[in-house]
C-alpha cells in the first residue's frame, strides 16, 4: 500500500474466472482508474516476461464486504477476481471512494469492545422484552386463531390423561343432584356464549389416587368444565357454585388456558395447531395436560374471569357476594387442611393458588358490585 495521498497499491493474487489457479498480481488505484498487473507465466515454471496489464474505470469494479480472517476481494469486469490480505489498503480505497460506508460503520463498532458490549446489552434487553411481552401477546393471538376442532382434541386428550393419572374418579353425587347442577350450569353457559359446546363434568376429587384434586373446578380450552364433589360439598348454596362456574367460562371465552399452554410448550408448535392438522394436533395435545398442570393463570386472566363471573352474578342474583363467600371459604378450608395433605397439587386447578390472591379478588368483586352492572371484557 502506498501513502495516503498517492496511488493505492495492493499486492495479491488474480483469478481469471476460468480456472481455480491464482496468479501473483498488483492492483493500483489511482483516482478513478484501476490498473491490474499480472505476472505472466507465474507459477508455471516459465521465465518471467513483461506483466499483463488491464485498466478499467474504478466504478466498474466491486469491493466485497470484509469477512474476518478472509482475504479482501475485488470483483473485476469479465468475471475476474483479485484478492489481497492488505485490508488497510482496501479500507483506504473504500474511504476515498465512499464504498461500503454502512459496512465500514459496522466494522468500526465491532472493533470497539464497548460498542460490542452495548450491542449485546441491547440484544439481551430486546430478548427480555420479547419473552415478557412478545411471547404472551403472540400466544394470545395464536390461542384465538386455533380452530374449534383442535380445542375439542385438547379437551378429550386432557380428560383422558387426568382419568388415567387418577386425578379424579367418577362422581359420588346422586343422579338427581348431578342433573340439577348441570341444568343450572346450562344457564351460565347460555349467558357466557361464544359458541362453545360447554359441558359440565362432575368428578370425585378424592378418588384415592396419588394426585387428588380435592375441592376444585377448572375449565379446558374447548368448553369442558370440571367440578369436584368436594367443591359441591363445601358450598352452602348453588349460587356459590354458579359463581365459580361462571368464572371458569370466563377462562374459556378468554382462551386463557390455551394461551398459557402455548407459552409453556413453545410457540414453534403453534403453527401446526393453527393449520388444523388434526394428526399433529393430537400429538401436540398429548403434551397439553402436563402444561396445564405446571401452569397457572396470569393476573390479568384471573381478573378478567372474575369480571365475567361478577357480571353474571349481578345480572342473575343482583350481587357478587356468593362468589366472595365461596372464595373466602376455599381459602379457609385450604389453611385448615394444611400443606401436608397436598404437597404437589396442580396449580391451574386450584382457585387459591392462582394470582391475584384471594383477598384481592374479593376486594375486586366488591368494587364490581359497588359500581353496578359490569360489561366484562371478552
Amino acid at each position: 500500500m502506498s501513502g495516503s495521498t498517492g496511488p493505492i497499491i495492493l499486492e495479491g493474487v488474480y483469478f481469471d474466472g476460468q480456472s481455480s489457479r491464482d496468479q501473483p498480481a498488483t492492483l493500483t488505484v489511482d483516482g478513478q482508474t484501476v490498473t491490474l498487473s499480472v505476472a505472466a507465466g507465474a507459477g508455471l515454471g516459465l521465465p518471467g516476461t513483461l506483466p499483463l496489464v488491464h485498466r478499467w474505470p474504478a466504478r466498474l469494479l466491486g469491493v466485497e464486504a470484509p469477512i474476518p480472517g478472509v482475504r479482501r476481494a475485488v470483483t473485476l469486469p469479465g468475471g475476474g477476481r483479485f484478492e489481497t490480505r492488505d485490508d488497510a489498503g482496501v479500507s483506504a480505497w473504500e474511504r476515498a471512494s465512499g464504498r461500503n460506508r454502512a459496512l465500514s460503520g459496522v466494522r468500526a463498532l465491532e472493533s470497539r469492545p464497548w460498542a460490542a458490549l452495548a450491542a449485546l446489552g441491547v440484544s439481551l434487553a430486546a430478548l427480555a422484552l420479547f419473552v415478557i411481552y412478545g411471547i404472551p401477546a403472540v400466544a394470545r393471538q395464536a390461542a384465538f386463531a386455533t380452530p374449534r376442532s383442535v380445542l375439542a382434541t385438547f379437551d378429550r386428550e386432557t380428560i383422558d390423561f387426568l382419568e388415567e393419572g387418577e386425578y379424579f374418579g367418577p362422581s359420588r353425587l346422586s343422579a338427581a343432584r348431578q342433573t340439577q347442577l348441570k341444568t343450572e350450569f346450562r344457564k351460565v353457559a347460555a349467558w357466557a356464549g361464544g359458541g362453545y359446546p360447554y359441558r359440565l363434568l362432575l368428578r370425585d376429587g378424592e378418588a384415592g389416587g396419588l394426585n387428588e384434586m380435592g375441592a376444585n373446578a377448572f375449565a379446558l380450552p374447548g368448553g369442558t368444565v370440571v367440578m369436584t364433589d368436594q367443591l359441591v360439598e363445601l358450598a352452602k348454596s348453588d349460587r356459590e357454585l354458579m359463581g365459580v362456574l361462571a368464572h371458569e367460562t370466563g377462562h374459556v371465552t378468554g382462551r386463557h388456558g390455551l394461551a398459557g399452554v402455548y407459552q409453556a410448550l413453545g410457540l414453534t408448535l403453534v403453527t401446526t395447531v393453527i393449520t388444523g392438522d388434526i394428526v399433529s394436533a393430537g400429538t401436540f395435545a398429548a403434551a397439553v395436560p402436563a402444561a396445564l398442570l405446571r401452569g397457572g393463570y396470569s393476573r390479568a386472566a384471573e381478573t378478567q374471569a372474575d369480571e365475567v363471573s361478577g357480571a353474571y352474578m349481578l345480572k342473575t342474583y343482583g350481587t357478587t357476594k356468593p362468589l366472595q363467600t365461596m372464595l373466602a371459604r376455599l381459602e379457609q378450608d385450604e389453611e385448615e387442611a394444611g400443606d401436608s395433605s397436598r404437597t404437589s397439587g396442580p396449580s391451574i386447578f386450584d382457585l387459591l393458588r392462582t394470582h391475584p390472591g384471594t383477598p384481592e379478588r374479593i376486594a375486586h368483586l366488591k368494587r364490581i358490585e359497588a359500581e353496578g352492572e359490569l360489561t366484562p371484557k371478552r
